[in-house]
């Protein structure tokens, strides 16, 4: 969610500061501030609202010039959005200065214990008294780090916290438990954000930072330690995109770029999966053959779009793999005793590596003594570190909000990891598997004809800008593919749009069908000839009821055509992996309806990009 910046080094750290808050306004936020130290005084300034506000107010009233600096970008949790509970927030002295993201959830008893003792807060944040509790601990001694390891050591929830001391002037603490923050690594210079979006165009070296960890920050190296000062192991790694693949490319929207980009998205996902020998090969996996042979039950824990692709890994899995799988929504699942033991395999599925809700549904997994496979996009998230494999899905970076390229390769992790499955537990032979590969090894070529074939769906978005609600139907698959069209409608279009199983229309949404109501249908491969027989069915049913019927079919499937208002064709392929053809022109509608609403597609309203809090 908040996204933070810290900067230490030669360059004037206000520029370093704001450029990292820029790359980071696709997270979502609606405060910013920035503290600049120099000459030995602390500087201040935020703003309600976005970027463009401090920055205008950075300009009228320009801080002192100074080479170090934090940012942040504020996604209200505590306290409205306003200038008062912005970050930063600085201590009674005005000398400390803290960021934070997350949630403190002891924050009332210690607010209170801080306003008995006489500290003056002026917000209504969780934030600022971890601002006050460091001012206490720094009159102990010791310096900044060690008073934000005493202070961490009193907090409760997640979060990660950047602070500064003019009595340190050289020196910029973070602190992280359960909440993202990285290093990055330069010449004379590092950095710290909760993403390296931010620190991207000065350095891809990068640290990952682990749980309950503190680390200080200087222009001649970087420090860490656990929250008792003991020395840490650190990881260092070096991301494997550069600041062109974060920028727009000449696209209105990043969301437009990253649909564009999804052909080669998902055919960096395949690239390097089969061997020599022909056999599918997942060299992160780091989870046996054995003991994959032993899993008799998959659990699938994930959020958003996310979920979404864990349904369609529950046809493949249990097609494929020939083993139960179920699907749970991350925030319940630990919420309801599921039973688990050694020889259930929980998969995880987050493109951040940052979901609160997947990191602690998998946490719970593990006191159970499952085993843990996470599917992520972000090399040094917390994710993977969790689990005991990991399927990256080499995405590359996603700054929309709203998801598009992750999802579809998060499918194609969804679908090795069934086939691996399958090669491993002999459920498939190995040609069927190596055909298999090859199928999805002609996707990229598939999703890249279905973008060329857009301009008409464009042009029908544009025509339903007035509408107010749309509804989305499918069947097996195509379930799955509704709801993902329906939330990415609820997202961009601020519409009331609803996702069904066709063949519960009987069982109460046929009353929602009325005249002229645009219907959106996901219509299954003819191959599937009882599932296309009964969905052309459901379709003559809400047509029959006044019902604009959009149908999304394959091409030359001649028998959909005469109930169709509009059709648009896909390219043919397997059932399974039709998700990857029939999703594309949801996304594309859903961008489009949404820009002629006049919406920001690439931040809509009360949205972040990470969830990072419970």
């Amino acid at each position: 969610m908040c996204g933070i910046v810290g900067y230490v080094g030669g360059r004037p750290a206000l520029d370093v500061v704001v450029g990292g808050l820029a790359r980071l306004e696709y997270r979502g936020y609606d405060s910013a501030g920035v503290a600049v130290l120099a000459d030995g005084k602390l500087a201040t300034a935020k703003r309600a609202g976005k970027l463009a506000n401090l920055r205008a107010a950075l300009e009228e009233e320009p801080p002192p010039a100074g080479t170090l600096g934090m940012g942040h970008t504020r996604w209200a949790t505590h306290g409205p959005p306003n200038d008062r509970n912005a970050h930063p927030h600085v201590d009674c002295t005005g000398s400390v200065a803290v960021i934070h993201n997350g949630i403190i959830e002891n924050f009332a008893e210690l607010r209170a214990e801080l306003e008995e003792g006489g500290h003056g807060l002026e917000s209504d944040t969780d934030t600022e008294a971890v601002a006050h509790l460091l001012e206490d601990e720094l009159k102990s001694g010791g310096g900044l780090a060690d008073a934000m390891r005493r202070v961490c050591r009193r907090l409760e929830g997640a979060f990660t916290l950047v602070a500064v001391h003019s009595g340190d002037p050289d020196l910029v603490v973070g602190a992280r438990r359960n909440s993202p923050l990285v290093v990055g690594v330069g010449d004379g210079e590092n950095f710290l954000a909760s993403d390296v979006a931010a620190f991207i165009a000065h350095t891809r070296d990068a640290i990952e930072l682990g749980q309950d960890q503190v680390v200080e920050l200087r222009a001649a190296g970087v420090t860490v330690t656990d929250f008792e000062g003991r020395p840490a192991e650190v990881k260092e790694y070096h991301v494997d995109w550069d600041v062109s693949a974060a920028e727009k490319g000449g696209y209105d929207y990043f969301m437009l770029k990253e649909i564009a980009e999804q052909p080669r998205a998902v055919a960096d996902t395949l690239l390097g999966r089969i061997g020599s020998d022909g056999r599918l090969h997942l060299d992160e996996m780091r989870i046996s053959d054995r003991e994959l042979r032993e899993v008799d039950k998959i659990i699938i824990v994930a959020c958003g779009t996310s979920y979404h692709a864990g349904l369609i890994a529950k046809y493949a899995i249990e097609h494929w793999a020939g083993l139960p799988c179920e699907v749970e929504l991350a925030s319940e699942f630990r919420y309801r005793d599921p039973i688990l033991s050694p020889s259930t395999l929980v998969i995880a599925i987050s493109q951040s590596g940052e979901t609160m809700d997947a990191l602690m549904a998998v946490r719970h997994a593990r006191e159970q003594k499952a085993k843990l496979l996470g599917i992520c996009n972000v090399n040094g998230s917390t994710l993977p570190r969790e689990c005991d494999g990991v399927l990256y899905t080499h995405a590359g970076p996603e700054i929309a909000v709203a998801s598009t390229k992750a999802f579809l390769t998060q499918l194609v992790a969804v679908y090795l990891i069934a086939l691996y499955l399958a090669q491993v537990r002999g459920t498939k032979w190995g040609d069927e598997v190596f055909a298999m590969v090859q199928l999805l090894e002609r996707m990229p070529e598939k999703v890249d004809k279905v973008l060329e074939t857009m301009e008409p769906v464009r042009e029908l978005a544009r025509s339903l800008a007035g509408e107010h609600c749309v509804l989305f139907l499918g069947r097996h698959v195509g379930f799955p593919v509704a709801l993902e069209g329906a939330l990415k409608l609820k997202e961009l279009a601020y519409m009331h749009a609803e996702g069904f199983a066709a063949g519960e229309l009987k069982h109460g949404p046929i009353a929602l069908i009325e005249e002229n109501l645009p219907v959106v249908v996901v219509v299954p491969p003819r191959a599937r000839d009882v599932l296309h027989d009964k969905i052309v069915s459901n379709i003559q049913e809400i047509r029959a009821r006044g019902a604009r019927t959009i149908v999304i079919a394959e091409e030359g499937d001649e028998s959909v055509e005469p109930y169709a208002d509009t059709l648009i064709s896909v390219p043919p392929v397997p059932t399974l992996l039709q998700p990857l053809v029939t999703t594309v022109p949801l996304q594309v509608f859903a961008c489009e309806l949404a820009t002629a609403k006049g919406h920001d597609v690439d931040q809509p309203r009360n949205l972040a990009k990470s969830v990072t809090v419970e």
